[in-house]
């Protein structure tokens, strides 16, 4: 793709878009940054700032190629009004793939894309790539592609908002872990989203591998399947939260060689293994990279145990599908505590679990009357205000060896600032219990 003398704007000027505008200044375009904010700073030198961007502005600005970073909303109308005017409009990931030469493992799925993203970087390092984690999670795409020398090998998390926006993008392998409702304050229904998922698969051959958990309802796709499941035995990978087997062989014993625990867990190891063997790395070399690993903070994390009581921050739980996994994979009686957004989210699927796995539940926050309505019909609810609050109820509902399990089900911008900030804060109120 060549720019020399063309015209590009980016749309955005977080770090996915200061990043793109290195790459588009790089290739001998010339750029200009456009952005909602009074003021735009922190820019590759070279760029044409243009602040207070609005439909106006993107109405009367013309370019050869329009980048748009992924917060901003795809459909919405300030990238319909830059749209008009520019000869392509794409996303930073799409951008930087089309400079990109080496091998890519693409990971999307409603929940599970971050853990499975780490653990995909660290086999592929470990079968002898240079590789880096990117997209969603780590720098951006095009920081990648600057970096010298380039990664042989990228594990790159995308999500929809990011699928939304690409045309070429092709991964050797593509990972799809999971899908349920989310977003729903982005895309107008579900299946919108689903389609916007579905995007991983666009450019893929035959000579290509999609890594897919068993029993999803994905429409024929062109690359070759290879399945993994923690319910279906006849899949090509299977676990039953402990042991992993190929085949039915053994590859791995999560509990003896990992900190990871729980069924979400043994998929995200599944698809990462197996994805990595699609590139030709052995099981074995695999199963080696993993041993001593630690799941990310804010995924079903261990604080701490007070008076028999566990104590886990899984904060990253920002829709019902990370909810339900994390409540599945509890082996103790749970007090859930849950709340925060309202999203446009029915929970009304997770009372039989509810019923299964917990003995009460506290909830909080801006959904915090909805949620108790829900969770009532299940288990006995306290209603509260604040994140410390619910702690507090939870520790008085909590018998000895249960686990207080804060899985949110939602995300945390009604008091927090994103689900970091509000795990960080779990973790804290937890461990200065007395």
């Amino acid at each position: 793709m060549t720019l020399a003398g063309k015209t590009v704007v980016i749309l955005g000027a977080g770090r996915s878009g200061r990043a793109a505008a290195a790459l588009a200044l790089r290739e001998g375009a010339t750029v200009h940054a456009h952005d909602a904010a009074d003021s735009i700073g922190g820019m590759p030198e070279g760029t044409v700032l243009h602040p207070s961007a609005d439909e106006t502005s993107g109405r009367s600005t013309a370019c050869d190629l329009l980048v748009v970073s992924p917060g901003i909303d795809t459909y919405g109308p300030l990238v319909a009004a830059y749209s008009a005017g520019a000869g392509e409009m794409i996303g930073e990931t799409e951008f930087a793939s089309r400079y990109y030469k080496g091998r890519i493992i693409g990971i999307t799925g409603t929940n599970g894309k971050t853990t499975t993203t780490e653990l995909v970087e660290r086999i592929l390092r470990a079968g002898g790539y240079d590789a880096a984690p990117c997209g969603n999670y780590g720098v951006p795409f095009s920081e990648i592609v600057m970096r010298d020398p380039v990664p042989t090998a990228v594990s790159l998390e995308l999500s929809s908002f990011q699928l939304e926006t690409i045309s070429s993008l092709r991964p050797d392998v593509s990972i799809w872990l999971n899908f349920a409702p989310d977003h729903m304050d982005r895309y107008p229904t579900v299946a919108a989203y689903f389609q916007a998922k579905l995007h991983i698969f666009d450019n893929q051959i035959a000579a290509d591998t999609a890594v897919v958990r068993a029993g999803e309802k994905l429409p024929p796709i062109q690359p070759r399947v290879v399945t993994f499941s923690t319910e279906d035995a006849t899949a090509d990978w299977f676990s039953d939260g402990r042991i992993i087997t190929r085949k039915g062989k053994t590859v791995l014993d999560l509990e003896a060689s990992t900190r990871m625990r729980g069924l979400h867990n043994a998929e995200n190891a599944m698809a990462a293994i197996a994805a990595c063997e699609a590139l030709g790395i052995p099981v074995d070399v695999a199963g080696e990279a993993l041993d001593g690993y630690a799941p990310p903070l804010h995924r079903c994390e261990l604080v701490r145990t007070l008076d028999g009581v566990e104590y886990l921050n899984d904060s990253k739980a920002t829709n019902l599908h990370a909810l339900e996994s994390a409540l599945r994979s509890q082996t103790r009686p749970v007090v859930l505590i849950a709340g925060g957004k309202e999203k446009g989210l029915d929970y009304a699927p997770v009372v039989p679990l509810l019923e299964k796995k917990a003995v009460a539940a506290v909830t909080y926050g801006q959904i915090a009357a909805p949620l108790a309505a829900v969770f009532s019909a299940a288990v006995p609810v306290e209603q509260v205000t604040t994140l410390a609050e619910a702690i507090a109820a939870a520790r008085r509902l909590a018998p000895r060896g249960a686990t207080v399990l804060l899985s949110p089900g939602t995300s945390s911008f009604d008091q927090f600032s994103g689900y970091e900030q509000r795990g960080d804060v779990f973790r804290e109120l937890v461990l200065n219990l007395r």
